[in-house]
């Protein structure tokens, strides 16, 4: 089991060292992907003093049954909004269609583009084994992104639905999520045209009891770090 290097980003150390202020990112293919994914880590960074966006690579439109593309991105735009508020964080709309996702060069360079933008320390995104294309398509062309940047940061990918769309994830760090629990399903409940008790049912209240048991705490989410371009160098902030 690995708590390094984001345990300690998102511990109390880091709250008394204003100088270890870190820029984070996460990618998810729709809102809520992120919230329900890692928004109690998201929620942890940001109370220890970090500062954290999420990009949505789509805005839902293909995710409310009887509303318009048009209708649906609206609604979900705003609970999307009304959720990064709840954990505190930015909301960046990437322009891409729900169930329409697209990777090619332009969409790498578009993603390699907002990331930059960000300066990203750490940068969150879904897991590429996945049995949802848009999630599959947001970390394609985040990894992709890490791959190309000039400034190398760490990536993270995280886990949603456990054993339904999740594939084959074994997770090398965990963070204790009790304190921000409640802050994390708050920020899910936003998404109301999503039914957060289906999403909660949808393994996730399971994953952050056994990822809690794996890792010795109450509740917490597991990650899988991507190795390679220096990527342990946050372990010795």
């Amino acid at each position: 089991m690995a708590l390094l290097p984001l345990s300690y980003l998102a511990g109390a150390k880091a709250k008394q060292q204003k100088a270890s202020k870190k820029k984070i990112v996460c990618v998810g293919g729709h809102p809520d992907d992120p919230e329900s994914g890692c928004g109690g880590t998201l929620a942890k960074l940001v109370n220890a003093g970090h500062d954290v966006s999420i990009i949505y690579l789509t805005t839902g439109e293909a995710g409310i049954e009887g509303k318009s593309h048009a209708e649906a991105a609206a609604i979900r735009k705003q609970e999307a909004i009304n959720a990064c508020t709840v954990l505190k964080t930015k909301p960046i709309f990437a322009g891409q269609i729900d169930g329409d996702t697209i990777v090619n060069n332009e969409w790498f360079t578009k993603i390699q583009q907002l990331l930059a933008a960000e300066a990203p320390d750490i940068v969150f995104t879904h897991w590429p084994l996945d049995t949802h294309k848009d999630h599959r398509a947001a970390c394609q062309l985040t990894l992709q992104a890490w791959i190309n940047s000039d400034t190398p940061f760490d990536l993270y990918f995280f886990e949603v639905c456990m054993g339904e769309q999740t594939m084959l994830f074994r997770a090398t760090d965990y963070i204790d999520i009790t304190e921000t629990q409640e802050q994390k399903k708050k920020a899910v409940y936003c998404h109301t045209s999503q039914d957060p008790p289906g999403i909660y049912s949808c393994g996730h209240t399971d994953m952050e009891v056994f990822r809690g048991r794996e890792s010795g705490f109450h509740a917490a989410e597991a990650f899988v770090r991507m190795t390679g371009r220096g990527n342990a160098g946050l372990a010795g902030v």
